[in-house]
């Protein structure tokens, strides 16, 4: 399929068809991420939205703090902070 990019303001657009767009099964306004490969390829994903839970859940919970969590937690206070 051929398109062709249009100017709109300062920007150029990429007009998709009703049919790509339901083919993708994405709609106007949606949040979307853009990148390109070295040789030149466009690469649009959804931008997923996640819950703390899913992002709790890929944590380590046995891994070490980093480095400068630990020095977060030997601080002392600086000012009229209460502990």
């Amino acid at each position: 399929m051929e398109i062709v990019l249009r100017r709109y303001g300062n920007s150029t657009v990429a007009v998709l068809p009703p049919a790509v767009l339901r083919d993708l099964g994405i709609t106007a306004g949606q949040a979307m991420t853009l990148a390109t490969t070295p040789d030149g390829e466009i690469m649009l994903t959804r931008k997923m939205r996640h819950t703390l839970a899913e992002m709790i859940a890929q944590c380590d919970l046995k891994a070490a703090p980093p480095a400068d969590m630990v020095l977060w937690e030997a601080a002392r206070p600086a000012g009229q902070e209460v502990w």
